[in-house]
């Protein structure tokens, strides 16, 4: 029987369209946007990494079928969030401000990651 997870991220350390760089793995040191996040299984989807080829039977948009190239997930804790500021791989700290909101911030040169 499977593990069941305990609980999903209870803040997201990952987000949507954060850039990231693959710390293991067959493709470690690139870096890429997050397509999708996935908190439950604590898995992210990230453009061009990890790419694997599925088949496609044939249909009447693809009559001669084939394969097709896709991202695969990763497991989260494979990841660190490049910080904008020092371009640098990070661990993510997470700051409250004076207003109550709570942001992330870059652990290696203190700056806040989350700026609109």
């Amino acid at each position: 029987m499977r593990k069941k997870l305990d609980s999903p991220f209870s803040f997201p350390s990952l987000k949507k369209n954060d850039k990231v760089i693959v710390m293991t793995g067959k493709d470690k040191g690139k870096s890429g946007k997050i397509i999708k996040v996935d908190r439950l299984k604590h898995r992210v989807f990230i453009e061009n990494i990890n790419m694997i080829k599925k088949t496609v039977k044939p249909n009447q948009t693809a009559p001669q079928g084939g394969f097709v190239e896709k991202e695969n997930f990763l497991n989260a804790s494979n990841v660190l969030v490049e910080c904008p500021h020092c371009h640098k791989a990070t661990r993510i700290a997470h700051r409250l401000l004076d207003s109550g909101k709570k942001l992330r911030a870059c652990k290696k040169c203190n700056e806040i990651i989350d700026q609109k």
